[in-house]
């Protein structure tokens, strides 16, 4: 467990000012907490985190920032501004925070947490505002499970002018650094023809069949996919009688890589699965890919600040978790120098995406792992509001891994 934030001394340089965050953060402890554990009581999912958007909101504007709720083309994207007290208009430093739910499953990946540490971040950095130049700009993010939200707003501008981008997110281990599958979310709706299942199934065209046999496809292929790529879906409708031949049925997917060239070419090839399936029934079939997430473009300059802040807590981080997942986290990456450090909030081999993870989102420890990730995301910011060098590097990091 992370030591006590207000007593421990935080790494050099500019100690003093981080431990007045380390102390406002202990200050609004109560504050930062109760948002964590209402958000986690009461999970929304993708595109519809109405009231956690709303709280997250009202949070931050308590504490001094200009709110836009919604911000750009979401309803449910915040975003909030808070000038430094030593004026200019650099640099400016996203704090992330999520906060959409599994459907079924509730808060299974812990965004709940990610909401409260962002909010409690941003607290911490209102209360050392008179030693800041430039601007802390805070992004509520929706949809990272299913949609990207975040290419929504990168598209919408908000991401525009950013110097760092700055987000945790629990996990049963803890390491800086990570690495991210490319993926995107694939819609398949097969139309068939409806008809009696016993008098005269020689009439229709059955789609269920087709979704099936993609299915079926999808198993043969996996025999010749790279071991760091997935396909994996469930089905979302498949029929509304037993004795109707269904003339109707659509599945979900996403497919993943780690490597970007091929996973072009597994989006050809699952179009051509559904394609087979497709004429395979007599049916027709439709793919709709959207949602597209990058692998990740982890910032070296931004992960040595982090880790070395951290470390002062006693956390002693690890190497990438082996067990990769996908996150819309990886397209800010691209465009802004950022970084998804992870923190562990369970036991190593708790599996994410589970009862048990969603019930550790919400213990004790997960609570302390908040603040901690809270303090330490802010004290990260402060060094980079106080070290110019630091975002200069960082933007070169950010062209060099482009290249």
């Amino acid at each position: 467990m992370p030591h006590p934030l207000a007593t421990t001394t935080p790494a050099e340089p500019w100690a003093a000012g981080k431990a007045r965050i380390a102390a406002a953060v202990e200050e609004h402890r109560a504050e930062i907490l109760e948002l964590s554990h209402r958000i986690h009581e009461n999970p929304e999912p993708a595109f519809e985190e109405v009231r956690a958007a709303a709280w997250v909101a009202d949070a931050i504007e308590r504490h001094g920032y200009a709110v836009e709720l919604p911000a750009g083309s979401l309803e449910t994207a915040v975003r909030g501004i808070l000038r430094g007290g030593l004026g200019g208009d650099a640099p400016r430093i996203g704090i992330l925070a999520e906060y959409d739910a599994l459907p079924g499953l509730g808060h299974g990946c812990g965004h709940n947490s990610m909401a409260a540490s962002g909010v409690g971040a941003a607290i911490a950095l209102a209360a050392v505002r008179d030693d800041l130049p430039g601007e802390v700009v805070f992004l509520g993010t929706p949809a990272e499970e299913r949609g990207s939200g975040k290419q929504l707003m990168i598209d919408d501008g908000l991401f525009d002018g950013l110097d760092a981008a700055l987000l945790y997110h629990p996990s049963d281990k803890d390491h800086v650094r990570v690495d991210l599958l490319a993926s995107e979310d694939i819609e398949v709706t097969f139309t068939g023809r409806a008809s009696h299942a016993a008098s005269d199934p020689w009439m229709g065209r059955n789609a269920l069949d087709a979704l099936v046999l993609l299915f079926g496809s999808i198993g043969l292929w996996r025999q010749q996919l790279r071991p760091d790529a997935r396909v994996h879906g469930i089905v979302m409708e498949g029929g509304t009688a037993a004795n109707i031949i269904p003339d109707r049925a659509v599945g979900r997917f996403m497919i993943r890589s780690v490597d970007q060239a091929h996973f072009a070419e597994m989006r050809e090839r699952f179009a051509a699965l559904v394609e087979g399936a497709a004429l395979a029934t007599g049916t027709s079939g439709e793919a709709v890919f959207s949602g597209g997430s990058s692998t990740m473009n982890d910032s070296r300059v931004l992960a040595e600040v982090f880790e070395r802040n951290l470390r002062a807590y006693g956390v002693d981080p690890g190497p990438p978790d082996p067990n990769l997942g996908s996150s819309d986290m990886g397209n800010v990456s691209w465009v802004v120098p950022a970084i998804h450090p992870c923190l562990a909030i369970c036991d190593p081999g708790t599996p994410g995406h589970s009862i048990e993870f969603r019930q550790a989102a919400a213990s004790p420890r997960a609570d302390e792992t908040t603040l901690l990730a809270a303090t330490v995301i802010a004290q990260t910011a402060y060094e980079l509001f106080r070290d110019p060098a630091l975002v200069a590097a960082a933007a070169r990091g950010l062209a060099e891994g482009r290249g």
